[in-house]
C-alpha cells in the first residue's frame, strides 16, 4: 500500500478539519449533504456521461492501484535478461525456449519467443512498441476519469453556490436567513476544491507517475530483447540496461555484482 498517497489524503483532511477547528465557526456549519450529493454526484454523472461505462465500473480497482506500490524489481530482471544473453551466446537462441513458461512477465516472455523464433529484429520491434502503444492508451483513459473529474467537481461547487444565491435572493425579504443562506451557497465551492485538489488530483498523479515507471520498465525489456536477438556481449548487455536505472539503484547492482565475484 502507498502510505504517500493515502497518508497524504488524510493529512490534508486533518489540517482542513483542523482550521475549522480553530476558526471558532460551529463544525455543523461545514456539513451539508445537499451540497454534498451535488458536488460528488454531480460531477460523477458528468463523468459517467463522457467515459464508457466498462472503465467507470472499474472506478474502485483504479483507485486501487493508485492507492498501491508496484515493485517491478528491475535489478532482477537486469540480472534475468543478461543471463538469458549469456546463455543465448553460449548454446544458441533455441536453448532460451525451455526458460520462457518460468517467466511471469507476458510481454517479456513474449518478446524473448518471437527472438527464439527467428523473427527479423524489425518485425521484432514494431510488434512490442505496438504494444507498448496500447499500454499508454489504456492508460490515459484511466488517468482521464480522474482528470475529467478533478475539471467537473470545481464546476459542480460553483453551481451550488449559483443555485444557493437563486435560493437566497428569493428569500431575501427574510434577512435572519442571508447570512446562513450565504454560507451554505459557499460549501459547495468548500466540496469542490476538496474533492478536485486533495483527492481526484492527487489520484490522476499518481497513476500517471505509475504508468511512467511501468513504461520505463518495458523499454528497458525490449532493449534487453533487442540485444539478445543481436548477440551483443553480456556485458555491453547489462550496461545498455543499466542507463534506464538511477546512479543509486546502478551503484547497488554493480556492488552486489562485486560481492558475489
Amino acid at each position: 500500500m502507498d502510505i504517500g498517497t493515502i497518508g497524504g489524503i488524510a493529512l490534508g483532511m486533518v489540517m482542513i478539519l483542523g482550521s475549522m477547528f480553530f476558526s471558532g465557526a460551529a463544525f455543523g456549519l461545514y456539513i451539508d449533504p445537499g451540497s454534498l450529493l451535488l458536488v460528488f454526484g454531480g460531477s460523477f454523472g458528468a463523468v459517467l456521461a463522457g467515459t464508457p461505462l466498462s472503465k467507470m465500473l472499474k472506478v474502485v480497482t483504479y483507485v486501487r492501484i493508485a492507492c498501491t506500490i508496484i515493485n517491478y524489481e528491475k535489478e532482477k530482471l537486469i540480472s534475468t535478461l543478461v543471463s538469458f544473453s549469456e546463455q543465448a551466446r553460449r548454446e544458441g537462441l533455441l536453448a532460451l525456449e525451455d526458460s520462457l513458461d518460468e517467466l511471469e512477465d507476458k510481454f517479456l516472455a513474449k518478446g524473448l519467443r518471437l527472438v527464439v523464433d527467428g523473427t527479423d529484429p524489425t518485425l521484432i520491434k514494431s510488434i512490442l512498441f505496438n504494444e507498448l502503444n496500447q499500454i499508454e492508451t489504456r492508460h490515459a483513459s484511466v488517468a482521464k476519469i480522474f482528470g475529467d473529474w478533478e475539471k467537473a467537481a470545481p464546476a459542480f461547487g460553483m453551481l451550488g453556490t449559483v443555485q444557493g444565491l437563486i435560493a437566497m435572493m428569493a428569500n431575501l425579504n427574510d434577512q435572519s436567513s442571508v447570512g446562513r443562506g450565504m454560507a451554505l451557497c459557499l460549501i459547495t465551492t468548500f466540496y469542490g476544491a476538496i474533492f478536485s485538489y486533495l483527492i481526484f488530483s492527487p489520484l490522476k498523479a499518481k497513476l500517471e507517475d505509475k504508468h511512467i515507471d511501468e513504461m520505463m520498465v518495458k523499454e528497458l525489456m525490449v532493449e534487453g530483447i533487442l540485444s539478445i536477438q543481436s548477440g551483443d556481449n553480456p556485458r555491453m548487455v547489462e550496461e545498455k540496461l543499466l542507463a534506464f536505472l538511477s546512479p543509486v539503484e546502478r551503484e547497488s547492482i554493480k556492488a552486489a555484482s562485486a560481492s558475489g565475484e
